[in-house]
């Protein structure tokens, strides 16, 4: 049925009209008060205006009732009309009225107006799918961002909320294994009752979807979060009447909840679709923040293992020392002739039991320089060497063990005259073990050969096992190699030849024994003078063990290295302190030997820059600020005004800089 308002004083006009649509809705009216009642309630479809009306202001009204969605036919008569009527106008018409012509153009009308009523609302739809996907895309790429479950459900439910606009929504999930939520999220607020019966509906909820629940949910240990957006009026239980989506939140078998939102306007197909696939999209992530925090918790606790682990060994390690001690104290002096005479068989065996505790000792000191190291207590005593002298001496300490198995020891130096920031001590345990395992590990009559080069980080060749021990160097390196003619590794061992307490399985590696520490320790020292450690060796054939420390004063080396630290410093949340001292070259050679002044920590990655007569020590400190450099010049102050016989009066400049900020302060 057509409905039809005629406004009009002409009851010929009225007649025509109502014969012309008999079976349609005709109201006809000229109070301009009644039009707009009846275009509100009524809604017509067509509007018919009398042009030849007296009563009204047609300019007026016409443009009035072309902001309601209707047709407007206005009949022409005696009447002449201007552009500001005729402009607001759909359709026209001469009376007297043809009823077959006036019939036509309203079918007309109604055909075009029906399409563009069509139109719109597909446009309407058309706006709305894509404000939909627009939500969906931000809520994937906010729910991708984040491993915080709680914001992920929030995530989701704001998400559902600006797609579907509901009234009410209830999210259960789990905090922890025995923490049950329910987040209700509400236009207003709830009433005491309707708060019980959600509560209770949430229940019956959960234990319809889980046909064994692993966690049994009273209303007593059910926590309750409210969000309220407007307190204006109160919710009862009629909102449970309202059109309702619910979801399970689960991936595969994995339960993290459901959510359910209610809506007094009923939901499309296209609203459950994407209601769907919102609660869909927070599976994933909802799954990685599980194993995330499972992760933590393991790895917590791992922590806290490894740290009784170091504890433990520590104590023990210290705890077998002094028995050690005085075990090998007491046979030295047996063995000295102190404590009488011996027998050659009682000789033999304090020698036997001598050797033993040597041994032992030697592993109890690997252990406690392994707790050392991973606690981060290990001390160096970093200082500007030459290696040459460092190989010398492990060289002609081990000779005499060598000449046991008939082995010797050749040494090859670097052609090039280059200096390291090194702890002497440190570098010689390293050599140590190195051609300790050379000797042990070579059968009888071979050679070790020791050689010592400068090569670029980019010459370097390693196996790819090594690759993110060595990528990361840049520059020139002192490198030393240590290579035997013994037994060797196969390949598929090498990735395992620095792990703690390992040995590469055969006869021979099972004869020789050793705590398994040697090389682990080799590797954390060289990582502590920011160079590398790495081996290649072919069976029957030997193995070679390469070590590479950078050389002083490369300033490409300590770009590199000032630019991990920087971002280790970053990805710390600390920051990095670039220092320099200036003075003359004499006075900079004293303050680096002076004890407990430079040569820790700051030694460590440093730059040393000699322009002429000055010297430039430029000290990278990590977790260095203001007050840390301030310390330092103070600390050199006064070591200065300590000591004038030595330094007399010498001018120094310093600067520091702290994540791009410089200060300047001389002196």
């Amino acid at each position: 049925m057509t409905k039809f308002l005629l406004i009009s004083e002409d009851n010929e006009k009225e007649i025509a009209v109502k014969e012309s649509f008999i079976g349609d809705e005709v109201f006809t009216c000229t109070d301009e008060t009644m039009i707009f009642d009846i275009l509100k309630v009524e809604e017509p479809d067509i509007v018919i205006v009398d042009g030849d009306t007296e009563l009204l202001d047609l300019k007026h009204l016409c443009r009035k009732i072309k902001q309601f969605p209707v047709v407007i036919l206005l009949v022409l008569g005696k009447k002449e009309h201007n552009k500001d009527v005729t402009h607001n106008v759909n359709l026209f018409i001469k009376t007297p009225i043809d009823k077959k012509l006036l019939i036509a153009t309203v079918e007309s009308s109604l055909r075009t107006r029906q399409s563009l009523l069509k139109m719109a609302k597909s446009n309407q739809e058309l706006a709305s799918s894509l404000y939909q996907l627009n939500v969906l895309y931000n809520t994937s790429s906010q729910l991708a961002g984040s491993l915080d479950k709680d914001k992920l459900i929030k995530i989701m439910i704001e998400g559902i909320e600006k797609s579907l606009n509901y009234e009410l929504s209830c999210t259960l999930i789990f905090r922890t294994e025995r923490e049950p939520v329910l987040i209700i999220n509400s236009l207003y607020k709830i009433s005491d009752r309707l708060l019980e019966a959600l509560k209770l509906r949430a229940i019956l909820s959960y234990k319809s979807l889980l046909s064994d629940p692993p966690f049994d949910i009273k209303i007593g240990n059910l926590k309750i979060e409210k969000n309220i957006k407007h307190n204006i009026k109160e919710y009862d239980f009629s909102i449970l009447r309202y059109d309702n989506l619910f979801s399970p939140i689960m991936l595969n078998d994995e339960f993290f909840g459901f959510t359910e939102v209610y809506r007094e306007k009923p939901f499309s197909t296209e609203d459950a679709t994407v209601f769907q696939t919102l609660v869909r999209q927070v599976t994933i992530p909802l799954q990685s923040a599980s194993f995330t925090q499972e992760l933590k918790a393991t790895n917590q606790k791992l922590q806290k293992l490894e740290r009784l682990k170091s504890e433990f060994i520590s104590i023990v390690s210290h705890e077998l020392r002094t028995p050690l001690t005085a075990i090998k104290n007491a046979m030295d002096i047996i063995l000295s002739g102190k404590a009488g005479d011996m027998t050659e068989n009682i000789e033999k065996f304090v020698n036997m039991g001598k050797r033993n505790a040597i041994r032992l000792s030697g592993i109890v000191n690997d252990l406690l320089d392994i707790s050392k190291i991973e606690a981060g207590k290990m001390d160096f005593k970093f200082e500007l060497i030459h290696v040459e002298p460092v190989i010398e001496s492990v060289k002609n300490n081990l000779s005499e063990v060598a000449k046991e198995k008939n082995l010797t020891i050749k040494y090859t130096p670097s052609k090039d005259d280059v200096e390291v920031y090194a702890d002497s001590n440190r570098l010689e345990q390293v050599l140590t073990n190195l051609v300790s395992n050379a000797i042990k590990f070579t059968p009888d009559a071979g050679e070790i050969e020791i050689t010592s080069r400068v090569v670029n980080a980019r010459e370097l060749q390693y196996d790819n096992c090594f690759e993110e021990d060595i990528k990361k160097l840049q520059g020139n390196y002192l490198q030393v190699c240590v290579e035997d003619h013994g037994i060797g590794i196969e390949r598929k061992d090498l990735n395992h030849v620095f792990d703690k307490f390992a040995q590469i399985e055969n006869s021979l590696s099972r004869k020789v024994g050793g705590s398994g520490l040697g090389l682990p320790i080799a590797r954390q020292l060289m990582e502590s003078h920011n160079g590398a450690i790495w081996c290649d060796s072919e069976i029957n054939k030997g193995s070679r063990f390469y070590f590479v420390i950078p050389v002083a004063n490369d300033k490409s080396n300590f770009s590199m290295i000032h630019k991990q630290l920087f971002q280790k410093a970053r990805s710390n949340f600390t920051t990095l302190a670039v220092i320099k001292i200036k003075s003359t070259n004499d006075t900079i050679e004293k303050l680096m030997r002076e004890n407990n002044l430079l040569n820790k920590t700051y030694m460590a990655n440093s730059l040393i820059e000699k322009e002429g007569m000055m010297t430039t020590l430029t000290i990278l400190l990590m977790e260095g600020d203001k007050p840390s450099a301030e310390f330092l010049k103070k600390k050199i102050d006064s070591v200065i005004e300590q000591n004038k016989e030595l330094y007399g009066e010498c001018d120094i400049m310093y600067s520091y800089e702290i994540e791009g900020e410089v200060h300047e302060k001389v002196q």
